[in-house]
């Protein structure tokens, strides 16, 4: 069941593989004590498994980056994941899980001042791509889940990027470039995906959601849906 959401500066290309996701999106407009300004948070994320086991985990996502930010008042995306990890890895273990236990999530958490058009955000194992002038500029993130993890007490690292008029800040998960799809029928990759989005970076948001849809679903033909998608494309 796919959710569309679009208007002239954003769109939400969000389309589950059962009826309940693992992929999730989430966003709050918060002013926090230490910033001038009121921020915009939005967090892209996947969630370890699809369906109901997913869906819990995306609960259990939403629940930390609420607190984080509003009860306990952090402001900077990386001190929110690191906030957020915590809270996952203590939820889990508080149920009886065993120390092998790998649940958590990938996920792009971003912090936008647009007054100042200012973007900082901590990603983790899914980047950032940002289209300028024509061209895809690419932000790595951290090689870590939010969740139990050999590095779990290293911190996430905040980026900052000084965003201009005409960007579009793109986020996602890895269920479009992991579709099975085309004459082959392999898998599309981040690559041709990346080309996808600078295809299309030029039309109007809707339009941009509209294009992912029929694209996705021509690559994948009559084969099954492999996991959750979500494309986010914010423009400035």
């Amino acid at each position: 069941m796919e959710t569309a959401v679009e208007n002239d500066n954003f769109f939400i290309f969000y389309k589950p593989k059962d009826i309940v996701s693992g992929d999730f999106y989430w966003a709050l407009a918060h002013k926090p004590k230490t910033k001038e300004n009121e921020l915009f948070y939005i967090c892209t994320a996947d969630c370890t498994g699809h369906g109901v086991p997913g869906a819990l985990m995306s609960m259990l996502g939403i629940s930390h980056l609420n607190e984080s930010i509003i009860e306990k008042g952090l402001a900077e995306p990386h001190e929110i994941l690191n906030n957020v990890r915590k809270g996952i890895i203590e939820s889990l273990d508080s149920e009886g899980n065993n120390e092998e236990n790998k649940d958590g999530m990938d996920c792009v958490l971003c912090s936008f001042d647009f007054k100042t058009n200012k973007l900082e955000f901590a990603a983790a194992n899914n980047p950032l791509w940002i289209f300028r002038n024509g061209e895809m500029i690419e932000y790595k993130p951290d090689k870590m889940p939010v969740g139990k993890y050999q590095r779990d007490a290293s911190s996430f690292t905040l980026q900052a990027v000084d965003l201009q008029k005409g960007d579009i800040v793109y986020t996602f998960t890895d269920g479009f470039a992991d579709q099975f799809g085309g004459d082959k029928g392999k898998k599309l990759k981040y690559k041709p995906f990346q080309q996808i989005l600078m295809d299309i970076a030029n039309l109007p948001m809707k339009n941009q959601h509209e294009k992912l849809d029929k694209l996705f679903e021509k690559w994948k033909g009559n084969l099954e849906q492999v996991d959750d998608v979500l494309v986010i494309g914010i423009k400035i």
